[in-house]
């Protein structure tokens, strides 16, 4: 499944909507040794539970038909949020020569928004990419998956 190689002191990103692991490799490539460098927890519950709103309604025009609009994603809108402050950290991390290569895990919805809202000085640093959701594996189990 990979096709990068995890070398001595590469980082590890593991992230999803609401959880992101920062790991480092001190081990190897043969043998990956991943420890915890930080970890951040926001909580992102379902949008049922953050809005309380009925979905707007707007006038199509003239008489009396009328449009529903959709309800807002609030649950998606915090995971984009979340994606940007991940984004944010990782950029400073790597200003501050903390990490020189650099894998991000995580499912495509938060892969894509990270892409997107990551700078150019840490996009250089990016050697590979996993589409998986791993925040709830356990570091010996995300080393397994790397190695796979």
């Amino acid at each position: 499944m990979a096709e990068f190689r995890l070398v001595h002191d590469a980082w590890v990103v593991v992230a999803d909507g609401e959880k992101a692991l920062f790991l480092r490799n001190e081990g190897d490539a043969t043998y990956p040794n991943l420890q915890v460098v930080r970890t951040i927890h926001e909580e992102n519950p379902p949008s049922r539970e953050q809005g309380t709103d009925k979905p707007g309604r707007f006038n199509d025009g003239h008489g009396v038909h009328r449009s529903a609009v959709d309800e807002t994603d609030w649950h998606r809108i915090e995971k984009e949020r979340f994606a940007a402050d991940v984004a944010e950290r990782l950029y400073k991390l790597a200003h501050r020569g903390k990490f020189s290569k650099l894998v991000l895990v995580a499912p495509p919805l938060v892969l894509g928004e990270l892409r997107k809202e990551m700078h150019k000085e840490v996009e250089d640093k990016v050697i590979g990419e996993v589409a998986k959701t791993l925040t709830n594996h356990t570091v010996g189990d995300i080393e397994k998956v790397l190695m796979q």
